[in-house]
């Protein structure tokens, strides 16, 4: 299938900022998360797209060399030898470079360049996934959270070498301690020779003298830790908080993993949120509302404000707090939302005698059935409510 722009891909223009670039990834990388698409092929494909487009769109240099040159750059191009193109790298290598993106540690550069003294390959291990519901005072302050999660962590016995007894390492037989190695095969335009990742050592140069008889020589167990999490004020329903480091520890004392926590919200029963603008259905008794009057007004912090009512208010109508919704959530727009109170007029269904009598005498009043521009105020608040 052929390859499409990268520029297309993110749906950006070719003048794009790095934050533009960014922003447009991270939104595709949410979208498309195999997590929210599970069994579904074609989303996974448009999730390692996105991911191959950002590993070159966000590099400089690989961005000047595909502006000028497309898929048929120097030094392999974009098509095949992009580590996104089938060079090897599989979800895990992408999950684990989301901290680019989302605010961790990490990015895509490194992982198909060349040149330069070659080093070890240090381990990383698997990144977690764990979702947490939140209520929406919660999100209005942030909130730490404690789980006890299951996870691979260092092994004790042998201080996460692998090693049994401190017996160290040696160099690996099979390449010498390049980490790498050469394959010959013959092909239609003779004999080929290929470098490959050492397939004894994986690429370490060195290989375990006596492996631990705790991990057999991995350096990391199965087991359990409590790890406090910080999610910022202001998150949503999908969003996705990234934590360096408290994933699954790496190999021979490498590098852990992440956990990305996936936001979900609880129903509030007092409030609807929209956006970072919460909104408030006040239930107004009749006589305030012709009279006008102060109601107390709940917000998320727990405390009322009063709020004044003009006399003669309408169903329908809109008042707004300023300050008193949400706060923006790191790197997503700016300051605090409002409160925004709906008024609803409230109609009883039972009345005693003296009440229908006062209600009768009030039907009689031209003053009680409203004229033509009070009705017309009514119909187009009505009409907002489905706008």
């Amino acid at each position: 299938m052929a390859k499409r722009d990268y520029y297309e891909v993110l749906g950006v223009s070719k003048s794009a900022s790095e934050d533009e670039i960014k922003k447009a990834y991270r939104k595709l990388a949410i979208k498309y998360h195999p997590d929210r698409n599970p069994d579904d092929p074609q989303a996974e494909e448009k999730f390692k797209e996105a991911a191959e487009a950002y590993d070159v769109l966000h590099d400089p240099q690989k961005r000047q060399q595909y502006d000028q040159f497309g898929f048929d750059a120097p030094g392999g191009g974009f098509g095949g030898g992009s580590p996104f193109g089938g060079g090897g790298f599989s979800m895990d290598d992408i999950f684990s470079m989301f901290g680019d993106v989302f605010g961790g540690r990490g990015g895509f550069g490194g992982f198909g360049g060349a040149g330069g003294h070659r080093q070890a390959p240090k381990y990383r291990g698997s990144d977690l996934r764990l979702k947490v519901r939140l209520s929406l005072q919660e999100v209005a302050t942030g909130v730490t959270k404690k789980f006890k999660v299951r996870k691979d962590i260092a092994c004790s016995h042998c201080h996460g070498t692998g090693a049994e007894g401190g017996s160290g390492t040696e160099t690996c037989p099979n390449c010498h301690g390049s980490g790498m190695e050469i394959r010959t095969q013959q092909s239609i335009f003779g004999m080929m020779q290929t470098q490959t990742t050492c397939h004894v050592c994986g690429g370490e140069g060195t290989v375990i003298k006596n492996k631990c008889t705790h991990c057999h020589g991995d350096g990391v167990v199965k087991g359990e830790e409590v790890v406090e999490i910080n999610i910022p004020a202001g998150v949503a329903e999908g969003m996705v908080v990234n934590v360096p480091g408290k994933g699954n520890a790496g190999k021979h004392n490498g590098v852990s993993g992440n956990i990305q926590v996936y936001i979900e919200e609880e129903e509030n029963e007092t409030f609807v949120r929209d956006g970072q603008n919460i909104i408030y259905n006040l239930l107004l008794d009749f006589p305030t509302a012709v009279l006008g009057g102060q109601v107390d007004i709940p917000t998320l912090d727990g405390n009322n404000v009063k709020i004044k009512i003009e006399p003669g208010t309408q169903p329908g109508k809109t008042l707004r707090l300023r300050g008193k919704g949400l706060p923006a959530v790191q790197g997503y727009g700016n300051g605090m939302g409002d409160l925004i109170v709906q008024i609803s007029i409230y109609v009883p269904k039972e009345l005693n005698r003296a009440e229908r009598k006062a209600i009768e005498e009030l039907r009689e009043s031209e003053n009680f059935r409203g004229d033509s521009s009070t009705k017309r105020s009514i119909f187009e608040n009505f009409k907002k409510l489905f706008s």
